[in-house]
């Protein structure tokens, strides 16, 4: 176990950061005298006794990462984090069981939104900030996964995104440092202007921090049962809308922009494709609720473009039943839920340059068919696109479709009925949070599935999270050979 030094190292560093984390919500009920304080320090000792202990017993090791533990450690650090996250939920007034609140916290940490907890209203201050901050480190350790990581590793065709310095062989940890401070910057500074939007539209100043960390992060964890809905203000609405979409956008493209190249993200064809995705939907469902549901335009555009934007970033924020739009407006969202933002971004689902590639690869196909003789080549933002992409892009659909039909087989093998399979099995691996129908459709929650059901979505989470291959690469016996 000698060689996976510095994938035990970068756990504990990681539980070192979330126990600190701990003594935000800890100090919150604190203050307000609500006895959770308790739990929160507790947990928060525990989670600094063995972070420290691991890091201190690994100390010196932190050079040695290479690829094989990169695969290791990208996977345990998403496990082993929710795994202690999960214990101020299970030893709260919550009263939940610890599949309850791994449930919660691996929602968290991957982003997804979806819940076991309702009453959020009389929830403590310290469990709902908690649940925001889990989102908002979730969010912020994806995007640096998604850029520093996930292309060395070539998972998915990631490897697009492949810095021009990087090297399979290169050791990890030096770099992903470097990144993540820039990258940290400005995920914080978009996170502080959305909350003082928030604020200035009219949430209250806790509510407005709370739903910043969850909006940027497109996590979509709320203060209230009623999500965003519950203000009932166009303008907060579209403010959700407008920093959703940022957050789903690619983060290095920002840091282009700070240097000087104010049409980076527009010349990018990921960020128009989105865009030109995100328009379609929102003016098809705006056209839909107008002419079948009789709603008047501006409020058929309000509601349209905030939850079709939440649900297209995987964010989950609602304002609105939208199961109760129509069958039109159900199977829209259906598969607007596998759609997800941009590479790079806190966004999750399959990812637009995936169907960019898709289509590219087609279309090359069908010229071929035309001109057997002609030379056709695919490109991605006016460059080639490798065989080696082609692959994996096609590897990646392939594992997305049988992963989401194994997991809506297994939870229909378990009592749900057929929506409730479908759409949880599609919110899960998607990391969208809501699905559709009355038990976990946008008025409900999770908490009425069987255990073994919200460990298999939690599975499903965490399978979406770190796009498939991340994961299911450990379980194939070459990996651990030699």
């Amino acid at each position: 176990m000698g060689k996976y030094r510095a994938v035990f190292l970068v756990n504990g560093i990681m539980l070192l950061i979330l126990g600190v984390a701990m003594l935000v919500p800890a100090l919150l009920d604190a203050r307000v005298g609500h006895p959770d304080w308790q739990v929160f320090l507790a947990a928060a000792f525990l989670t600094l006794f063995v972070g420290a202990g691991i890091t201190i017993t690994c100390w010196g090791s932190g050079g040695d990462l290479y690829l094989r533990q990169t695969f290791v450690l990208t996977t345990t650090v998403w496990i082993v984090t929710p795994a202690f996250a999960a214990l101020p939920f299970a030893f709260s007034d919550l009263d939940l069981s610890y599949t309850d609140a791994f449930f919660e916290a691996m929602s968290g940490i991957t982003t997804t939104g979806s819940t076991v907890i309702s009453g959020l209203e009389e929830a403590p201050p310290g469990i709902l900030i908690w649940r925001a901050l889990l989102q908002w480190m979730g969010g912020i350790g994806i995007i640096v996964t998604a850029i520093a990581i996930l292309p060395l590793l070539q998972v998915g065709g990631m490897q697009l995104f492949r810095m021009e310095t990087s090297d399979a062989s290169e050791k990890v940890l030096p770099r992903t440092a470097q990144i993540a401070g820039t990258i940290s910057v400005i995920y914080l500074s978009l996170s502080l202007l959305c909350a003082l939007v928030y604020w200035a539209a009219g949430m209250p100043p806790f509510d407005a921090a709370a739903h910043a960390m969850a909006t940027i992060a497109t996590g979509g964890f709320s203060t209230s049962d009623g999500s965003i809905g519950i203000y009932d203000s166009a303008l907060i609405e579209y403010t959700a809308t407008a920093f959703m979409i940022s957050g789903s956008l690619p983060f290095l493209l920002y840091f282009q922009v700070l240097r000087g190249r104010p049409l980076a993200l527009w010349r990018d064809s990921q960020v128009r494709w989105f865009f030109a995705i995100l328009f379609t939907a929102i003016a098809g469902m705006t056209l839909w609720q107008v002419g079948g549901n009789g709603l008047a335009f501006d409020e058929a555009l309000r509601f349209t473009a905030f939850n079709v934007t939440s649900i297209l970033t995987g964010t989950g924020f609602i304002s609105d039943d939208y199961s109760q739009w129509g069958s039109f407006a159900v199977v829209t969202f259906f598969f607007v839920t596998f759609i997800g933002g941009c590479a790079g971004s806190a966004s999750c689902g399959i990812k637009i340059f995936r169907f960019q590639v898709l289509y590219a690869a087609a279309r090359t196909q069908m010229g071929r068919l035309l001109q057997p003789h002609g030379v056709f080549v695919a490109n991605f933002n006016r460059r080639p696109i490798p065989e080696s992409v082609m692959d994996s892009v096609m590897s990646f659909f392939f594992l997305f479709a049988l992963s989401f039909a194994f997991l809506a087989v297994a939870l229909s093998l378990m009592g749900l009925d057929f929506l409730t399979a479908v759409s949880g099995a599609g919110a899960a691996i998607a990391n969208v949070g809501p699905g559709l129908g009355e038990i976990i459709g946008p008025s409900g929650t999770f908490a009425p599935l069987p255990d073994a059901a919200k460990w298999l979505l939690a599975a499903g989470m965490l399978l979406g999270r770190l796009e498939l291959f991340t994961v299911m690469v450990l379980f194939t016996p070459t990996f651990w050979r030699g």
